[in-house]
Order: C-alpha cells, then structure tokens, then sequence
C-alpha cells in the first residue's frame, strides 16, 4: 500500500509541477500575442494590459504580410521541422532499440558515445559543420539544416527512447519471434506502439528548438529562398530602429505551430514524463 501511495503521490506531484510549469512559460506567449495586437506607444506604456478599442491595431500583421515572403519561411521551417523530427524519432528508435535489446562487446561505450551530444553543444562544431556543408555544396539548401538537426536531436532521443524501451516485455518480444515475426516486425509492431508516449515527448522536445533556432539557419541558409520563419523575422530588426508591432506579430505567427503540436501532443507527452518519473 505504501509503495501505491508514493507512487500515486509522486504521480500527481509531477501532474501539479507540470501545470504550474505550463502557467509560467505560457506567460510570455500570452504576453507576445497580445502586445502584437496593440498600436506602438500601447505596447511600451502598458505592456500588461490587454488591448482596447483605442490601442488595438493590426499594423504590425499588415507589415509582416506585406513585406518578405512569410509564406515560403513558414513552408521552409515546416518542411525542415517535421523531416527532421521524423529522422530524429526513426534513427533514434532503431538505435535505442538495438542498444537496449541485443547485447554486445562495446554495448556500453557504444551508449556512452550515443549520448555525449547531449553533454557537448552542436554549436562548438560550426565551423567544421559550415566548411562540410561547402565542400558538399550544401549551403543555402534546406538539407544542410535537416542534417544538422537531424544530428543535434538523436542524442537525446537515444537517451529517453533506450530507458523506456528496457521496459518492453522480453516474454512480448520473444513471442513474435517464437510466430515468425522478423526483427523489423517486432520493433515496428510491437515496441514502437508501447513506447508511443516516450516518442511523443522527444518529438516535442527535438521541435521546439529546431523551429526556433537562428543560429543554424544565418550560418548555412541565410538566402532569402531557404530563410526559415525565425530568421525572417529579423528584417524587422535593425541597428538603430526596430518595428516592434511587427516582430510581436512575426513571433506570435511563429508560436501558433509549436502551440498546435503542444496541445495535439500534451497528453501523450505527461504520459511520457510521468511514466519515466514513477518508474
């Protein structure tokens, strides 16, 4: 009883933090989308305040709208967001799933080395990551960046998918080999479905920053046809003037995405956190 208790209690503690959690990084979100909506000195005298009659103005959509090509950046960081979240959760899955079923010499070294991106940044390679893409002739292409994400993300999902994967029943794994079923067969019709919630928890977190990177995308795609959202929005941004109504609306644009994939996700996404925090 004790032990159902604790885990009900540690449960619902995760339940609450998560909440709270969610409240708080709402906050600017709430914050960005509203000020977007306000006339210029309404967004600098009162920030807080939601917009009334007076100080609403849409001025700063009309500016993203008319100036730039926000349809091809939002095309442009779709395509580059879902390849490589899609790369990320297949690679990710395979390898996790041979690191965690079948033992061999190096098993552990070969993990250990899996996962050093997660203690080394991306970003201390760009110079040897910008000189690769040149010499492939890759810069100012849309697969430059999906290949740097596609390797920024699998540490990670290697990391989480490994831990839930070691919970996949033996005795369910050596029964669909026991009816024939190949390898293949097992991990895409019998783990993958139990491990549905870990996947949506990397598939959120590898997101998240690959829509909302710069630096990647100014080093090795700053042309104007493979700009992606968040670069975009720095034309309005200038040395000694900056169009605040519409950088507010270019972020608020640039949320809306990660907020459709939050909420279509967020349940799966607690079942992930809360599996892995009860274990």
């Amino acid at each position: 009883m004790s032990k159902a208790r604790n885990s009900i209690f540690r449960t619902g503690f995760v339940h609450v933090a998560l909440i709270a959690y969610t409240l708080v990084s709402l906050f600017p979100v709430f914050l960005t989308i509203v000020n977007s909506f306000k006339d210029r000195n309404a967004i600098f005298r009162a920030p807080l305040m939601i917009p009334t009659p007076q100080t609403f103005s849409l001025i700063g959509y009309e500016t993203v709208l008319g100036q730039g090509d926000f349809a091809t950046y939002f095309q442009n960081s779709f395509i580059v967001t879902i390849v490589s979240i899609a790369l990320v959760l297949l690679f990710g899955a395979m390898a996790a799933f041979a690191l965690s079923e079948y033992r061999f010499r190096g098993n552990t070294v070969m993990g250990l080395y899996l996962a050093i991106g997660i203690m080394i940044p991306i970003r201390l390679g760009t110079v040897a990551i910008l000189q690769g893409m040149v010499a492939a002739n890759l810069v100012n292409t849309l697969t430059a960046l999906i290949l740097v994400y596609t390797a920024q993300g699998l540490p990670l999902a290697i990391f989480i998918l490994s831990e839930f994967m070691r919970t996949v029943s033996d005795d369910l794994k050596n029964a669909g080999r026991i009816d024939g079923l190949s390898e293949y067969a097992i991990f895409f019709r019998l783990v993958l479905p139990l491990v549905r919630p870990a996947m949506a928890t990397v598939a959120v977190f590898t997101m998240i920053p690959i829509w909302n990177d710069l630096w990647f995308p100014l080093i090795l795609a700053p042309a104007e046809a493979t700009k992606t959202v968040t670069l975009g929005s720095q034309i309005f941004i200038g040395q000694f003037v900056t169009n605040w109504n519409a950088v507010l609306a270019a972020l608020s644009l640039a949320i809306l995405p990660v907020l459709v994939l939050y909420v279509i996700f967020s349940r799966q996404l607690i079942r992930g956190i809360t599996a892995g925090a009860v274990k």
